[in-house]
């Protein structure tokens, strides 16, 4: 082959490659046309082999299309015949040494659908279809008959034994620590669950009620306090500090203090005066009933966490849209359950019963949802953290 042929068969690859990746209604000017060389190729000495140079785009000059060269070319002839997936004519038995085709016939022969299912590409129905073939038909004697097996063809059989010869190693997944979504502020759910038992604070607008539970769903305490410096006349700091310190100075010892996290719309600003009062009772609760640790640890849990109210009003089916309806019906029923079944969903001593069985009637002025919600948190934090188990 002449050179001259040689350079008459670029033109015609230079040619097609621009139009294919230049907009046809792209002028295209070729370098060296303007500076007085000739077309595609710069000869620095004659008889030199052509210079590889960029085709550009007047449109759009920035972009530059490589110019094949005798390199390129030969690439192009040579890579066709690299691999053994790029080329049908060869049998599969051929792509691989003696050794490597007894390792992967004997992975293929003697696993079991298990085995088989770790391997890429063999999940599911093609390693039972394996296992059928091999019952059938007798032990896989080439690789070129694992392809009669339904579903494997050449490429993916080409990919199953190079995963046989090459297997991944799977990296070892690190624990991850689970999270109680319920809880704010969100901490690791074992903690929770080595809990013996929590008190449950429910915060009103002229008192304050809490609920003693055990793990095994056992009421210790239920009872209420009223506060009589809450919401009345000129917010003092040292008013309600000195209502909510009286209050936590008689709450039973628990692993947890858990203080409900109520919300109100943005749009109802009416209620903004009560919020602002329920966030500083809560704030004073919080700084009276955590530790004070001087070296805080992160190993060690908060005692006093949150729980949104929309979860506990979610969990018994009390929300209407995005309000939350009384809990006294639901009360009423458990305590109900607690006398008629052998095994209730919560576990009431006799004198609370007692105590409290006329307190929670539809129309009662006995100001018992506090005493409620208090009862109902308990339960959802234990009933919600067994559902995350």
């Amino acid at each position: 082959v002449t050179l001259a042929e040689l350079h008459t068969h670029i033109v015609k690859v230079n040619t097609l490659n621009v139009r294919l990746r230049l907009n046809t209604c792209c002028p295209v000017v070729f370098p060296g046309q303007y500076a007085g060389q000739s077309g595609l190729f710069c000869r620095p000495q004659y008889g030199s082999f052509p210079e590889l140079r960029y085709l550009q785009c007047t449109c759009c000059w920035r972009s530059r299309v490589p110019v094949a060269s005798f390199e390129t070319l030969n690439a192009n002839l040579s890579s066709s015949n690299e691999s053994c997936k790029d080329d049908a004519s060869r049998t599969l038995d051929t792509c691989y040494t003696p050794e490597q085709r007894d390792a992967i016939l004997q992975l293929l022969n003697t696993a079991t659908p298990g085995e088989l299912a770790g391997i890429k590409l063999l999940r599911g129905r093609k390693s039972l279809n394996i296992v059928e073939y091999r019952t059938k038909n007798g032990p896989f004697k080439t690789l070129e008959s694992v392809v009669n097996v339904p579903l494997l063809k050449h490429k993916s059989a080409v990919i199953v034994f190079n995963s046989i010869l090459n297997p991944t190693v799977k990296k070892e997944r690190k624990v991850r620590i689970q999270l109680a979504k319920f809880i704010r502020p969100e901490v690791d759910k074992s903690w929770l669950e080595d809990a013996s038992s929590i008190v449950s604070l429910i915060c009103g607008t002229n008192k304050i009620a809490w609920a003693h539970v055990d793990r095994g769903m056992s009421v210790l305490d239920w009872q209420q306090v009223d506060c009589p410096n809450f919401l009345r006349g000129t917010y003092m700091a040292s008013a309600y500090l000195h209502d909510v310190s009286s209050v936590v100075a008689l709450l039973p010892s628990a692993d947890f203090y858990i203080i409900e996290k109520s919300s109100i719309s943005v749009q109802n600003t009416a209620l903004f005066p009560i919020m602002a009062h329920m966030r500083a009772v809560e704030a004073m609760l919080f700084a009276l009933l955590e530790p004070k640790n001087s070296l805080p640890e992160s190993n060690i849990p908060p005692r006093v966490l949150n729980m949104m109210r929309t979860a506990v009003g979610r969990h018994f089916g009390l929300m209407v849209g995005e309000s939350r309806t009384s809990g006294a019906q639901a009360v009423r029923q458990l305590m109900t359950e607690s006398v008629t079944q052998k095994l209730p969903r919560i576990n009431f001593p006799q004198d609370l019963l007692v105590k409290y069985r006329n307190s929670f009637q539809m129309g009662s002025r006995r100001g018992g949802e506090e005493l409620c919600d208090a009862l109902l948190q308990a339960i959802a934090f234990y009933e919600l953290l067994s559902d995350c188990s």
